[in-house]
């Protein structure tokens, strides 16, 4: 089987990257480097006949058996044999992940309207076309804007953290998005079982409340993918804390945007993958 390509002469990303990180402790005046595999993130296209219908999040590998479940999954097919070839190709922004339909079944899925719905999972809701990827706007200046912010604010954004989530204290099933301010007080947390969902939640409580962008920094629960990076550059936010691993799409996509993406938070540590400009280690307070 054709697992993501092979056969047509491009070169597709890797499953995983390995990049130089620095690994910061909250009460240590120096950081040191290291370096972490992560996972690949790409926008991949997925084409029925000529007609794009969706674009999915995904590790670029095994991308034929992606075809052949999500197609089953969608209720694009009901059986293997209405999949006549699986082909990958590269497109601008991503990979498209052509699905060659057996003529009846193309037909009907064509006649077919498409409805995903709420999608919590790692699709990009509502698009069907690489070149509709939902991007902030990079600035043009390439300036490094924003507040500078304490390794001791986020330790206490983090310590403050759980007891503020009370939906996930109940189920231990959802995400929270929080906004902390400067001094790693945490003005306002918002749950959801979808972590996109969280931090759109939250995003519209600042928007609401009218909070600026720079006076404080965001804090998620998740990882930390495409999506969420985009969402923080969008709110104009300049420090995004995760407490799980980032995508090798999230890094890069916090670099273009000048972003201070930190990540792997714990008690102790956290992984700066991006702007360690904006941190003040412990002793640079004053």
């Amino acid at each position: 089987m054709d697992q993501g390509g092979a056969g047509t002469g491009a070169a597709f990303p890797p499953s995983s990257v390995r990049v130089g990180t620095l690994v910061l402790a909250y009460d240590a005046p120096a950081p040191k480097a290291d370096s972490r595999a992560l996972a690949v993130e790409t926008p991949v296209n997925v084409v029925y006949g000529t007609v794009p219908y969706a674009v999915m999040m995904l590790t670029p590998a095994d991308l034929t058996d992606f075809a052949y479940g999500f197609s089953l999954t969608e209720g694009v097919v009901e059986t293997p044999d209405e999949i006549r070839a699986v082909s990958v190709e590269e497109g601008e922004g991503g990979l498209r992940l052509l699905v060659d339909l057996a003529p009846g079944r193309l037909r009907e899925h064509l006649a077919r309207k498409r409805a995903i719905s709420g999608r919590t999972g790692c699709g990009v809701c509502g698009i069907d076309d690489l070149a509709a990827l939902p991007m902030a706007r990079v600035r043009e200046d390439g300036a490094v804007s924003g507040p500078r912010v304490a390794l001791g604010a986020i330790q206490a954004a983090l310590d403050a953290l759980s007891d503020r989530q009370a939906l996930n204290r109940e189920t231990r099933a959802v995400h929270a998005a929080a906004w902390a301010r400067l001094d790693g007080t945490l003005a306002a947390v918002r749950e959801d079982v979808g972590r996109h969902n969280a931090l759109d939640k939250l995003i519209g409580a600042l928007m609401q409340e009218g909070v600026r962008p720079d006076e404080g920094f965001l804090v998620i629960t998740s990882r930390c993918s495409f999506e969420m990076a985009e969402k923080a550059a969008t709110l104009g936010a300049s420090v995004l804390v995760a407490i799980s691993a980032p995508t090798s799409l999230a890094i890069e996509r916090a670099r273009c945007h000048g972003m201070t993406l930190c990540a792997i938070a714990r008690s102790d540590t956290l992984t700066v993958f991006s702007g360690r400009e904006r941190l003040i280690l412990a002793g640079e307070e004053g």
